[in-house]
């Protein structure tokens, strides 16, 4: 079981050397700079042809700083390109976009939620055969990191996952973790599996409260209405917080965002431009600053 608490200091470190290594990768590869071409050339044809678009894009909530900063440059390359985002669970846009709502870009915190969207997934996931995204678009974008955060000045003792399994177990914390059918929440409900801790049983004690999304739960960390939620490290970071522990790959496996044009998407070109954009090396520079990296 993991054990390293992790400094502030450390953790800045390593979403530096994530953005240097991305930067030296994708500088390498080829496909980033595919990526970046088929982006300019799609741009470049709608610009010429004097198109304007408004790009709507559903993202997970923990993507809200780094897509604004990217849409920003974006825009201010392509003039005629904006954008209109909305932010929340990937569970509550998955609903959304299967109720009719218009959606161009999905890009999801889990697999889960965009295989419920896909035809070509399997139909154990996707159980009602919906049929509503563009699978030769759909990329595995970014992967971020599960980590355990506490408030700052926190006297519960709590340095680890292990720590916080033996505190669950004594009931003598208030914890927070997103609902269930938000990603987060279901990587915090593999953790909790994986102390075989029951999680209706410590609801039921009022041990554990609850967050609609990432940003629920890291606004309560932060004003230390709890005393430990588990979020992703980019919300730890655009929030000031300092992990204390970061999940093992065998605790709640690998946290992939997963993303893909939409098949009734109303401005499909200019989508699958940004979407080939947000795998250039510039938008992984973006990413890598809070913390994500590139697939």
């Amino acid at each position: 079981m993991n054990k390293t608490k992790i400094s502030r200091r450390s953790f800045l470190a390593a979403a530096g050397a994530a953005g240097a290594s991305i930067a030296l990768t994708a500088c390498g590869g080829s496909a980033s700079g595919t990526a970046s071409s088929a982006a300019g050339s799609a741009a470049a044809s709608s610009e010429a042809a004097g198109e304007s678009v408004e790009l709507i894009v559903f993202a997970a909530a923990s993507l809200t700083e780094t897509l604004n900063a990217i849409a920003e440059t974006y825009s201010a390359d392509h003039p005629g390109v904006t954008f209109r985002f909305n932010f929340d669970s990937s569970g509550t846009l998955k609903t959304q976009i299967q109720e009719g709502a218009d959606c161009d870009l999905f890009i999801s915190a889990g697999q889960k939620q965009m295989n419920q969207l896909d035809i070509t997934a399997s139909a154990d996931v996707n159980t009602e055969g919906l049929d509503l995204v563009d699978s030769d678009t759909r990329v595995d974008l970014l992967e971020n990191k599960v980590v355990l955060c506490v408030p700052e000045g926190n006297d519960k003792g709590i340095d680890s996952f292990d720590d916080l399994a033996e505190h669950l177990k004594a009931q003598d914390i208030l914890f927070c973790m997103g609902n269930s059918d938000v990603p987060v929440g279901q990587y915090t409900q593999k953790i909790l599996a994986y102390y075989d801790l029951d999680e209706e049983a410590l609801a039921a004690a009022g041990v554990i409260t609850y967050g609609s999304n990432v940003k629920e739960v890291t606004t309560q960390i932060s004003e230390a209405s709890v005393d430990a939620g588990v979020v992703y490290c980019t919300d730890a970071y655009s929030a000031g917080l300092t992990p204390v522990d970061e999940a093992t790959k065998e605790m709640c496996g690998q946290v992939i965002y997963p993303a893909a044009v939409l098949k009734n998407a109303p401005n499909a070109d200019a989508a699958k431009a940004f979407l080939a954009y947000l795998q250039s090396t510039e938008a992984a520079n973006v990413f890598a600053k809070v913390g994500f990296t590139a697939v």
